[in-house]
């Protein structure tokens, strides 16, 4: 989730949110700059719709959405968030300091009225406007610096999977590695209730963009002695266009219009009725048969042998975007035999991935070779454009063949068996089953399939307690550091064990520069490394397809493929 936030290297701060675990490819129109409304036709996909009723426009007298969501959100917490369905909902219940403007894609305005960026580009002060917590309470610059507190807390239960996001703020990563203790020496700064003034380690082009990111949300200081305040709905209280209403774990859940939020008069929806059903085929009945407003990605599912006949079919409601993320597997690089390059990359050359894109997943995917997809600007251009990521490997099975029989030489093996982990999903399962098929047929191996609900997969990835599992990334912001920071040893969503020093010193020489050539040559380097390691499989980049009714108005869907629902509304019809 996926997954957003900011844009632009130098002047631009778009946010994408996001980050998913999901992920997609395919050039956009506008260069991932833009936001776009998902009920533009396919060939349209790069226009913007600000979400106004305007002209002859006449809104429906019911203004309550249906939609449907594949997988439960496994949590509403904001600091703990790593997913695109957690995203969607976060983004309807809360907002930061700057929010995603529908149009422009761009960091603007959000609890934040005004602020000041010093001429060395590291303190910002933040000017809050009158907002209030749906309870009525007054949101103040305290509150932003309890919930980043949380974020960074060494001694909490659950440690915040994105942590690492604050770590662009001077004393952070410090405190939450425990070197130091008093917050204060922390660069977070209240000056009053309305004044909050944040010191960076280093000018950081895309920050303003990173406010608008689920971590950085607000919490209302209620929490603080209730450790289940997120599984219950009386005990949320929030501050952004909707508060949660209904929740029916496994089943449902509902949203309805928060008449405390300051811009409460551009919210038209008087609430979104959500569906839990994790059946592509399922979901889409429903949409036929009008019970949904909308159908598909990136918090639905659309059967990908039904993709090519909805777009015959709603030629006006179905569209495809090419969205920068990614779709691959992952290894548990601490389990033998994962522990031999060789073996990874053996796997990852075997593997036909055209086929996969032309008969299972149907959408206009990209092959892909790399980690970070099309879309993600670096030094004034496509960072994919400048860097090819032809160059690192390529499906080659004689190769692969003489690769796995070297690992397994190696590691005392005569042949290779694991289980691969997918989240309950029919694409996922067809994408595994064709794959595992590859693996057999091409090399040999045997492969055990696993499916596991979004909830669990999420905590045994993270726990490590997988051998081989599908994964997602969509960009969190417009750079290729939301792609190449999450590798770095005990990474907040490192969730394959990996740790390499040269790779960290990479990564971190690039968050410390400004000049967008070393940058460009650090996450080049650095990409090159964990391909080299094959931490990962790529296996293509994403686009996104979806249905929406004519009469559903203003849903955007930015570069990275996150979903805005919260300016949605109904026309009459």
């Amino acid at each position: 989730m996926k997954k957003s936030k900011s844009l632009l290297l130098m002047i631009a701060l778009v946010l994408v949110i996001g980050t998913v675990l999901a992920g997609c490819g395919g050039n956009n129109a506008n260069n991932g700059k833009n936001a776009s409304p998902t009920n533009a036709p396919a060939d349209n996909a790069g226009n913007t719709n600000t979400g106004n009723a305007t002209g002859d426009e006449k809104l429906a007298a019911d203004q309550t959405l249906k939609i449907n969501l594949s997988s439960e959100p496994p949590t509403f917490d904001p600091q703990q968030a790593q997913d695109s369905t957690s995203n969607a909902i976060l983004k309807l219940l809360y907002e930061g300091l700057t929010r995603q403007n529908a149009e422009t894609g761009q960091a603007e305005e959000g609890i934040a009225e005004s602020w000041e960026i010093s001429p060395d580009g590291l303190v910002y002060t933040f000017k809050l406007r009158d907002a209030k917590w749906s309870n009525g309470d007054a949101v103040t610059a305290k509150d932003f610096a309890f919930a980043w507190q949380r974020v960074l807390d060494p001694n909490a239960t659950d440690a915040a999977p994105y942590a690492y996001q604050l770590f662009y703020i001077k004393g952070a990563e410090d405190y939450f590695g425990g070197k130091i203790t008093d917050f204060s020496q922390v660069g977070i700064k209240v000056v009053d209730d309305k004044t909050l003034e944040v010191t960076l380690n280093n000018p950081t082009p895309y920050f303003l963009g990173l406010l608008s990111f689920y971590t950085y949300y607000p919490v209302h200081s209620s929490v603080a002695n209730d450790p289940k305040w997120a599984t219950k709905v009386e005990t949320q209280i929030t501050n952004g266009p909707f508060t949660l209403s209904e929740w029916t774990t496994g089943q449902s859940l509902a949203v309805v219009k928060n008449p405390s939020y300051y811009a409460a008069d551009q919210i038209k929806a008087a609430g979104i009725n959500f569906s839990i059903v994790n059946s592509g085929a399922t979901e889409l009945l429903s949409y036929k048969n009008g019970e949904l407003d909308r159908a598909g990605g990136p918090i639905g599912e659309i059967p990908t042998e039904q993709l090519p006949i909805v777009e015959k079919e709603f030629p006006k409601e179905f569209a495809r975007k090419g969205i920068s993320s990614v779709y691959y597997y992952q290894f548990n690089v601490t389990e033998k035999p994962f522990t031999n390059a060789k073996i990874r990359k053996a796997l990852a050359m075997s593997i036909n991935r055209q086929p996969i894109i032309d008969n299972i997943t149907l959408g206009g995917q990209l092959p892909a070779f790399g980690f970070v997809p099309p879309g993600i600007q670096s030094n004034e251009q496509e960072f994919r454009t400048q860097v090819a990521d032809s160059q690192y490997f390529g499906e080659d099975i004689e190769g692969a063949k003489a690769l796995l029989a070297e690992g397994l030489k190696e590691e005392g093996l005569d042949k290779l068996s694991f289980t691969l982990t997918y989240n309950t999903s029919e694409g996922h399962q067809k994408i595994a089953v064709a794959v595992a098929d590859m693996w057999k047929k091409n090399l040999g191996v045997e492969v055990k399939l696993a499916n596991k609900e979004w909830g669990v997969f999420i905590e045994d990835k993270h726990n490590l307690n997988y051998q081989v599992a599908r994964a997602g990334w969509s960009a969190d912001f417009n750079d290729p550091m939301t792609y190449l920071d999450m590798w770095v040893t005990g990474g907040g969503n490192n969730d394959t064990g990996y740790s390499n020093p040269a790779y960290d010193k990479l990564i971190n020489e690039a968050k410390k520069s400004s000049d967008n050539a070393v940058r460009q040559e650090k996450f080049a380097a650095a990409e090159k490394m964990i391909m080299d390691d094959m931490i990962l499989i790529p296996i293509y980049y994403y686009t996104n397809n979806s249905l929406t009714k004519e009469y559903l108005k203003g849903v955007t869907l930015d570069f990275s493929g996150a979903v805005d629902l919260s300016r949605a509304y109904l026309l009459e019809h």
